[in-house]
C-alpha cells in the first residue's frame, strides 16, 4: 500500500476547482482524474473521507460522494471500505474504464481512443522496411542460439558488439564488457538507480526532465534535486538556435553538485526533453569535472542523440570521462515498440548492473536482440529520411503555432521531437482537462517537473504530419479559446498555486 492523502494535501493540489461550469461534483472528479493521470497525486493512495474532505472544501458530503461515484464509475478509484477508496488507473476491455467511453487524457501507457490526435507522446512509427528486415534477418540467426538456455543478463553478444561499435565509431573507444542491453531507456535507469541510488539519495535533475525518469526517481526512494534550464530569448528570430544558446546554466549545476553532493544526476544533453536544447562541447567538460568533484555518478540519457535536425556536432558525453554512465536506445530512432536499450559503462559498474539487473529480470527477448544488432550497424540507413520528415514537420509546427496562437513563444529546437512552447498564462493543466474534447490528448507541463511549475509551458511533439498538427493546432485554440470565454476559467482551471504542489 501506498498511503493516504489527506484532506489539506488534497485541497491544495486541487487549488480552485470549482467554477460553475458544470456540476461541482462533477468538476470536482475531473480534477483528481488529471492529478491521478498526470501523476500528481499516485496510484494506490486512499482518498480522504467524504466526510473529512467535504468538511475541507467547504462543500456537501454528497457532492464528494458524488464525485467518487464518478471516479469509480469510471476506473480511477477502487472500492475500498466506506469511503476511502484508493486511486487506480481504469482496466481496458469488457468491465474496464477503457469500454466506458471516458478519454483518458494523459494516462501514461494506456491506448488513445479512435479519433485522437495523441500530443501527450513523442514518439515515432517504425522505420517499417528496415525494421521489418532486421526481424527477417534475426530469425535466420536463431536457429544458431537455440540450443543454449536463453537466460543472458547482459545482452547477447552480437547486439553487444554492434553498441559497443556504435561508440568507438563516436570516438568513444568501447569494449564488448562495457556493454548491459536493457528492455528500453527507462529499464536501463530503474537499474542503475537500483544499484547506484539508495533511499533518500539525492539525485539531481534538469528542471523541466523527462517525466518518466522524474517518476522513477521518486519511485526509487530518492530526493530530486531540480536545477532550472535558463530561460529563452524568444525575440531571436526563428532558425537562429536559440536553444543552443540558452543552454544549461552550468553554473547553477556546479553550485548545486558542491553543495548538495547528490548520489547521482541524470541529464539530456543531447537534444534534451521537453526542450530540444543540445549541450555545448565546452558545458560538457565543465559538467563532467563539477560532478567528479562532488562524487556524483554523471548518468547521461543519449536515447534522442540520433535525432540531431540541424547537424550541430557534438561529442558524447562519455568521451570526456570514463565515469560517465550513458544510456541509449532504438526507440526514438527506430521504434518504441523495440523496447531494446543499453547501458554503456566501466566494466566494474556494468557487472553492478548485471547483479540488479537480475531481482527485476533474467534478460531481454533473444529475436528482438538480434534484430537490434543489424538496427544499431546499419543506424545511419533510415535517419536521413526520418529526419527530413522531422524538419518538416518541425518548421509546419513552428508556422502553425505563430499563425494561430501568436500569444504562444514555441522555442525552436535543436533536435529531438517536440516544441516546448510558453503559454500566455498559467493554463497548462486546464488545457489538458479540455482537450479531449477537441479531439486532442496533452501532457500538462508540470508533468516535466517537480513542485508544480511549469504551468506556462506545454510540450507539443511534431511527430505527426503536416495535415495532423494543423488539426491539432487549430484544436488547441479551440481549447484555449474555451478557457478565454471566462475570466474565473482561464485562471483556476486545473491549474493549482506552484507553491501548493508537493
Amino acid at each position: 500500500m501506498s498511503g493516504s492523502l489527506n484532506p489539506g494535501s488534497l485541497a491544495r493540489l486541487l487549488g480552485e476547482w470549482n467554477l460553475g461550469a458544470a456540476p461541482a461534483y462533477r468538476e470536482l472528479a475531473d480534477v483528481v482524474r488529471l492529478l491521478v493521470l498526470d501523476g500528481r497525486v499516485p496510484l494506490d493512495v486512499a482518498l480522504p473521507s467524504e466526510r473529512a474532505l467535504a468538511a475541507t472544501l467547504g462543500i456537501s458530503r454528497t457532492t464528494v460522494t458524488a464525485a467518487y461515484s464518478l471516479l469509480r464509475e469510471q476506473g480511477f478509484l477502487s472500492s475500498g471500505q466506506g469511503s476511502r477508496g484508493r486511486t487506480c488507473i481504469p482496466q481496458s476491455g469488457p468491465g474496464g474504464g477503457g469500454g466506458s467511453g471516458l478519454n483518458l487524457s494523459g494516462a501514461p501507457g494506456l491506448a488513445v481512443p479512435a479519433g485522437i490526435l495523441d500530443l501527450a507522446y513523442a514518439s515515432l512509427p517504425a522505420s517499417g522496411e528496415v525494421v521489418h528486415r532486421a526481424f527477417a534477418s534475426a530469425l535466420t540467426e536463431l536457429p544458431a542460439l537455440l540450443p543454449g538456455f536463453g537466460y543472458d543478463a547482459l545482452g547477447v553478444q552480437p547486439l553487444r558488439e554492434a553498441i559497443a561499435g556504435y561508440y568507438s565509431a563516436a570516438g568513444v573507444p568501447t569494449t564488448v564488457q562495457q556493454i548491459l542491453v536493457t528492455s528500453g531507456a527507462q529499464h536501463a535507469l530503474n537499474i542503475i538507480l537500483r544499484t547506484l541510488a539508495g533511499r533518500s539519495d539525492k539525485v539531481l535533475v534538469e528542471h523541466p526532465s523527462y517525466p518518466n525518469a522524474i517518476d522513477a526517481i521518486r519511485a526509487a526512494g530518492c530526493r530530486l534535486v531540480p536545477v532550472a534550464m535558463p530561460a529563452v530569448h524568444f525575440g531571436a528570430p526563428a532558425g537562429t538556435g536559440a536553444g543552443a544558446r540558452a543552454g544549461w546554466d552550468v553554473g547553477a549545476l556546479e553550485a548545486a553538485l558542491m553543495q548538495q553532493r547528490p548520489a547521482m544526476a541524470y541529464v539530456v544533453p543531447d537534444f534534451h526533453n521537453p526542450t530540444g536544447r543540445l549541450m555545448s562541447d565546452p558545458q560538457r567538460r565543465r559538467l563532467v569535472r563539477a560532478a567528479a568533484a562532488a562524487g556524483t555518478v554523471l548518468v547521461v540519457d543519449e536515447t534522442l542523440r540520433e535525432l540531431n535536425l540541424d547537424g550541430v556536432a557534438s561529442t558524447p558525453l562519455a568521451a570526456f570521462s570514463p565515469a560517465v554512465v550513458s544510456i541509449g536506445s532504438l526507440s526514438k530512432s527506430h521504434w518504441a515498440g523495440l523496447r531494446t536499450g543499453w547501458i554503456r559503462a566501466d566494466e566494474s559498474l556494468i557487472q553492478r548492473f548485471a547483479a540488479a539487473r537480475t531481482t527485476m529480470d533474467l534478460g531481454g527477448p533473444v529475436v528482438e536482440q538480434l534484430a537490434a544488432a543489424h538496427l544499431v550497424n546499419a543506424l545511419s540507413e533510415p535517419l536521413p529520411a526520418r529526419l527530413a520528415t522531422l524538419r518538416d514537420n518541425r518548421d509546419a509546427l513552428l508556422d502553425l503555432i505563430a499563425g494561430h496562437l501568436p500569444d504562444w513563444q514555441g522555442e525552436r529546437p535543436d533536435g529531438g521531437l517536440s516544441v516546448w512552447c510558453r503559454l500566455p498564462a498559467p493554463i497548462s493543466t486546464a488545457l489538458a482537462v479540455v482537450a479531449p474534447d477537441f479531439g486532442i490528448r496533452l501532457a500538462a507541463g508540470p508533468r516535466f517537473g517537480t513542485g508544480g511549475a511549469f504551468e506556462h509551458y506545454l510540450r507539443v511533439p511534431f511527430t505527426l504530419p503536416p495535415d495532423q498538427l494543423e488539426t491539432a493546432v487549430l484544436a488547441l485554440r479551440a481549447a484555449q479559446d474555451k478557457l478565454s470565454a471566462s475570466p474565473q476559467l482561464r485562471r483556476n482551471l486545473g491549474a493549482p498555486p506552484a507553491a501548493a504542489i508537493a
